[in-house]
């Protein structure tokens, strides 16, 4: 098996061709929405995350502007490529400063079930700590799959709701990780 390594993310080690062989796929079946009763209940919702080329750029772009400022990710590699990445934010907000978010996190669909994501979630949990905060604040996909694996990292329903982050993904749920 190939060794995976894993690395701060600079202008170094990362630029906008780094994510050209990722692949973020998922097939989507079902999601958690809120019913009448502002209850999370799963429904079905069938469709394929599939980014092209473009969008994957797009993605590095976002991601380099950010760490050159605003913001701090870690990658996973293998041979050279990039097979996983989280991203930050180090703009602490909430009601005690307490959160900082996390922007993006996604292994390369190859790559999942081997602990990658695993790794750069407790990089990144062991940086945001060292910046000074409590928690992560995590505006998470809805799928059934993806709701599994932030529980399952340990993340829970945020005990405090960003109105502006939530109002821009209405559908993802809004959970937070203590550090």
């Amino acid at each position: 098996m190939n060794t995976i390594t894993y690395s701060f993310l600079t202008e170094k080690n990362f630029n906008e061709d780094s994510l050209d062989d990722f692949l973020r796929y998922q097939e989507v079946k079902e999601c958690w929405r809120k019913n009448s009763n502002n209850e999370y209940v799963l429904v079905a919702n069938e469709y394929v995350e599939d980014w092209d080329l473009n969008k994957r750029k797009e993605v590095a772009r976002d991601i380099l502007h950010k760490i050159a400022g605003k913001g701090f990710a870690y990658g996973a590699f293998c041979e050279g490529k990039v097979v996983g990445y989280i991203l930050v934010s180090n703009e602490l907000f909430g009601s005690s400063n307490q959160y900082l978010e996390l922007l993006l996190y996604h292994v390369s669909e190859p790559y999942r079930r081997r602990g990658i994501g695993k790794e750069l979630f407790d990089l990144a949990c062991k940086k945001a700590k060292e910046i000074g905060a409590k928690k992560l604040y995590i505006s998470a996909h809805s799928s059934k799959e993806s709701q599994a694996a932030y529980r399952r990292l340990g993340c829970t329903e945020a005990a405090e709701i960003n109105q502006a982050i939530a109002e821009n993904e209405p559908y993802d749920v809004q959970m937070e990780f203590v550090l």
